[in-house]
């Protein structure tokens, strides 16, 4: 699965290639709970087929039946400038469209987006670049600039602007069974995944599609991959000469997580290597997770994959977890610090070390 931004307008950009009618959907305000938020977007074909979401489903049923060839006003709605659709206005209403309680929603319908300013958009996006889509609201007319910083969504009296990111970017080292799963998991969330692993033993037996996988030594692998702000790296092989130099490279960078596996014991140990061989400083390292994930009880390769993912996403979406899901806290209260767990561990973990 991919960024969903990036396939609702892959899928209109092709849309329009093809002579269609189609309209693009963007959540603009909202009131109360509601069920996607600020931004979101959709796309719908003449023939009713959707891509994308603004609601939990009955809003996208009532625009297809509202704008669909099956509706008699299809050639008139589908042209002009852009129009604004407000939902959830009375409690009957919201109960109509699924919406929570006391929620309301307003978006804004394009109407036969331009084709070619879509293709720029979507190639612009591809290449890794942040980019800011412009509606002028009197005419439905769109210009596109680079962005710098994710923006919210904002609105004027004379135009609506909608900044899309490039996909977020994991860049895994070591293409063991964990790896498997947090690969799965991952593209499943939206991200683009790269997996690195010299070792042919491990990648001869890769087995998840949708997956980079490279052989490079994985300190150079981090250096040409120009990580940003949208980039997770984590690395899973328990070996130091693949994980240190890489990870010491990631910190370099402005990857959002930088991870690697390992008890608290092998936790430690790697930052007193860093520091006594590599002229680091605890200072330096605060940007190291380990041990990585959070707290659940983890001991099978999946479930180890759960809590990581779990980490990197409330990471992501700058979510502060709770000190009880901290494993370097919970050690001694939760009974999983005797040596005989300390193997068991080594992905069971912490928000932080």
């Amino acid at each position: 699965m991919e960024n969903l931004d990036v396939l609702v307008l892959r899928t209109l950009r092709d849309w329009r290639a093809q002579g269609k009618s189609a309209l693009l959907a963007t959540v603009v305000r909202t009131w109360g709970s509601s069920p996607r938020p600020v931004g979101s977007i959709m796309a719908m074909c003449e023939d009713g087929a959707v891509v994308g979401s603004v609601s939990g489903g009955c809003i996208e049923d009532d625009l297809i039946y509202r704008y669909s060839k099956s509706y008699d006003r299809q050639r008139d709605a589908l042209k002009g400038a852009p129009e604004w659709v407000k939902y959830g206005i009375t409690a009957d209403e919201a109960h109509q469209f699924g919406l929570p309680c006391g929620g309301t929603l307003e978006l804004l319908l394009e109407y036969n987006p331009d084709g070619e300013l879509l293709r720029q958009l979507v190639d612009h996006l591809q290449s890794g670049r942040m980019m800011t889509r412009h509606v002028r609201l009197a005419d439905g007319q769109v210009h596109l600039s680079r962005a710098q910083v994710p923006a919210d969504v904002t609105v004027s009296d004379t135009e609506l602007t909608n900044t899309f990111g490039p996909e977020f970017r994991m860049l895994l080292i070591g293409a063991g069974q964990l790896t498997e799963y947090v690969a799965t998991m991952a593209l499943f969330c939206g991200f683009a995944v790269t997996v690195c692993d010299p070792r042919e033993e491990y990648r001869k037996s890769w087995s998840v599609a949708g997956v980079t996988v490279t052989a490079e030594m994985p300190d150079d692998v981090v250096k040409a991959f120009h990580a940003d702000r949208r980039t997770c790296i984590v690395a899973l092989t328990h070996d130091p000469k693949l994980d240190d130099l890489a990870l010491l490279e990631a910190l370099s960078t402005d990857a959002f997580y930088v991870g690697a596996i390992g008890s608290r014991r092998n936790n430690e140990a790697r930052r007193q290597r860093m520091i006594e061989h590599f002229e680091q400083t605890e200072e330096s390292l605060l940007r190291l997770r380990g041990p990585i994930g959070i707290y659940i009880g983890s001991k099978t390769p999946s479930e180890i994959a759960v809590s990581l993912m779990a980490e990197v996403l409330a990471v992501k979406n700058g979510v502060v977890l709770p000190r009880d899901m901290d494993v370097a806290k919970a050690k001694n209260t939760l009974g999983i610090g005797a040596p005989a767990a300390e193997g068991l561990v080594c992905g069971v973990s912490a928000v932080r070390a």
